[in-house]
């Protein structure tokens, strides 16, 4: 079997000018009637309804997609079948989609040995192409992940829920050498972030600075910037160059497409893994909700390529 590469997976798809990420937040509640399947017993017949209802999304939607991002909350609630129909699902996604990779949206990180077993479940159990992790520990607690060069390591760094700035909008401190590599490294860009002579900065552009040009050593990495938060999507763009951003936040919690795309483009108008969970999955509750996904999703994928 041949090695998936997340980044060459991601780069086919934008070449195609496909920018969708469908998040699979398969909440077995908001499934319509229609998609339900059986089961002997209530555990199994909600994995089955997920599983079978991931499947009809997918089919509709693989012709127009860049991504899918099953968030893992939505399967480990429903435990041992749970965690089967995450297997199943990206599984299936292999199997109908086979150039579309999956993302595994579950915001791992801790200390390395036991990243470790986070990194055997994710990419080998599960089989992801890439995984969301968060940077509180340091890179040279992530380097399990970081070490997997075929993989994707997409960082948080601006998130888009309301709350985000409690901790992301925090001064760090630089010393000399962490100001002078970080002017250094925006010399030629477009972006005017900051006075040249500043020597504080908001935590997520350090981590946005720190991720590009600290930990990207084997080409890995990406960024978590939120469709909500533009004015900081376009600084973190400017400070990490050609890096792929994953973008939430789009759709039910409001995200601006225009102003999502001209902030996060990167130069070559790509870089861009613009997600979109409910406002596709659940855009109906009947028995057209496969029919009315792919409607969203080419709606999205249309107004994309639009403003890029």
């Amino acid at each position: 079997m041949s090695t998936r590469n997340f980044r060459e997976l991601l780069e086919g798809k934008w070449s195609q000018g496909k920018f969708v990420c469908v998040g699979l937040d398969s909440e077995f509640g908001k499934i319509p009637e229609s998609a339900h399947v059986g089961g002997n017993e209530c555990a199994v017949h909600e994995g089955n309804t997920v599983v079978a209802f991931n499947r009809a999304i997918v089919e509709a939607t693989k012709d127009l997609v860049c991504a899918y991002k099953p968030n893992s909350a939505f399967y480990e609630a429903y435990g041992a079948e749970g965690i089967a129909a995450l297997q199943r699902t990206i599984a299936d996604i292999h199997a109908i989609a086979p150039d579309v990779p999956v993302i595994l949206d579950a915001k791992r990180a801790d200390i390395g040995n036991t990243n470790a077993g986070y990194v055997d479940a994710a990419f080998e159990y599960l089989r992801a192409d890439a995984i969301t992790v968060h940077p509180y520990l340091g890179a040279e607690a992530l380097q399990p992940f970081l070490a997997r060069a075929e993989k994707g390591i997409i960082v948080l760094c601006r998130t888009s829920n309301p709350g985000a700035g409690e901790f992301q909008d925090q001064s760090v401190r630089l010393n000399k050498g962490e100001a002078r590599n970080f002017y250094r490294a925006l010399r030629g860009s477009e972006t005017k972030l900051l006075p040249q002579k500043q020597t504080h900065v908001p935590m997520y552009q350090w981590v946005a600075h720190s991720v590009a040009n600290c930990w990207n050593k084997n080409g890995n990495c990406s960024l978590v910037v939120g469709a909500t938060y533009p004015d900081e999507l376009r600084e973190v763009r400017g400070l990490v160059g050609d890096i792929p951003i994953l973008i939430p936040g789009i759709g039910a919690q409001g995200g601006d497409v225009e102003k999502t795309v001209t902030a996060g483009k990167d130069s070559r108008g790509r870089g861009m893994i613009i997600n979109s969970s409910r406002g596709i999955i659940f855009a109906s509750k009947g028995a057209d909700f496969a029919e009315a996904a792919r409607r969203e999703t080419l709606k999205l994928h249309n107004l994309i390529n639009q403003y890029r």
